[in-house]
């Protein structure tokens, strides 16, 4: 962790896209409802940068947040279907007041509700990526937002600071900052005397033994604490995207490139975002066993995983579901899209597709994981 002063300007200052993540405590009072002069803040600090020749996308928390007070909620729901029925109220009054925002600076905006599905499957997030681009190209705002009024994992498990870091690979963004109601990553909790602020992160190794210190949970109206934005962070930073954490009221500072917050830099080179969205984003439906040759083939060589490798099948799931691959010991070695029914699989495993397509014909002599559809995750 390196600091201070003489440092160079941060990779904000030169992007010429930008992801930009907010949440729900940094735009909303006390009482939970919107706060009409941060969202304004916001938006003025966006436009800004919009205005210097940036595309920007936000991605806002805040619908479920919005729609407590219309419903006579005093703080959000525990139940699913409650925090439904608010992110279905809140979400057009949320967008309502940054289509408003946004026209004081004679910019549009377009609204993109999106869940884990829309960009792991392959014509899902082509379709995302294809609508966002034109937004772009015509000029308009996207606010991105998951989808709560009809997800139910990423509202009880997901954040949208990992789906920020997702969508910056999506749009090829050159930077993406993270805004909250810290003004950066402490290495203790920063309302505590002692606690200092770590300016840069250049190696995710660096924050070992910070995990229990830097915080998990987030706000009475958020989901998302200071651990997930770290861990947003990496995300993004193993995909070669650098990262800014500060808070929402630094927003101007930091799209003007201004050093402020946290740094986290680029630690890998950039990936497909469908797989990054397969890595980090997909809940597996099933698990496959492989035998060592198979684990080998997939993990060393970048092999498609066949029918022969496999000794095991778990699950219910079908052709076109994100699974699990395991090693003989059952540790995850890498996850894929499944191109058979888990009732198919079981009349497959130990056998080779040449067999298999001589037997029940060639539509069997497809892999079982394509190796375009299969990421390996980190041992």
């Amino acid at each position: 962790m390196s600091a201070g002063a003489g440092a160079p300007a941060t990779p904000v200052l030169s992007a010429a896209r930008i992801v930009v993540k907010v949440g729900s405590s940094s735009l909303t009072t006390r009482q939970g409802a919107l706060d009409g002069d941060r969202v304004d803040a916001l938006v003025d600090a966006l436009a800004a940068r919009r205005a210097a020749g940036s595309d920007v996308v936000l991605v806002s928390s805040g619908a479920i947040a919005a729609g407590l007070s219309p419903l006579g909620l005093a703080r959000r729901p525990r139940d699913l279907a409650s925090q439904q029925a608010a992110a279905s109220v809140g979400q057009g009054l949320l967008v309502h007041r940054y289509t408003a925002a946004f026209a004081r600076h004679g910019l549009a905006v377009g609204q993109v509700l999106l869940t884990a599905e829309d960009v792991i499957r392959r014509a899902h997030y082509r379709n995302a990526q294809r609508t966002l681009f034109r937004l772009f190209a015509l000029g308009a705002v996207p606010v991105v937002n998951e989808n709560d009024t009809v997800a139910t994992h990423e509202i009880r498990f997901g954040d949208n600071d990992r789906l920020a870091a997702l969508v910056a690979q999506l749009v090829q963004a050159d930077a993406l900052v993270l805004l909250s109601d810290v003004d950066g990553l402490y290495d203790g909790d920063p309302r505590k005397p002692g606690a200092t602020l770590i300016p840069r992160v250049a190696d995710p190794a660096e924050l070992a033994g910070l995990e229990d210190r830097i915080g998990g949970t987030g706000s009475s109206v958020g989901t998302g604490g200071m651990a997930t934005k770290v861990e947003a962070a990496r995300i993004a930073a193993a995909a070669g995207i650098p990262t800014l954490l500060t808070s929402a009221a630094l927003a101007g500072a930091a799209l003007r490139g201004e050093q402020v917050g946290t740094s986290f830099l680029p630690t890998g080179p950039r990936r497909p975002p469908r797989l990054m969205w397969l890595a980090h984003a997909s809940s597996p439906r099933g698990r496959l066993v492989l035998d060592d040759g198979a684990v080998r083939a997939v993990v060393s060589r970048g092999a498609s995983l066949l029918p022969a490798g496999i000794t095991r099948v778990s699950g219910e799931f079908a052709a076109g579901d994100p699974v699990e691959l395991v090693d003989p010991a059952g540790l995850p070695v890498a996850r894929g899209l499944v191109n058979y029914d888990a009732g198919e699989l079981p009349g497959l495993l130990g056998r080779s597709t040449h067999e298999l397509a001589a037997e029940l014909g060639p539509a069997y002599e497809r892999e079982v994981v394509h190796r375009d559809d299969l990421v390996v995750l980190p041992r």
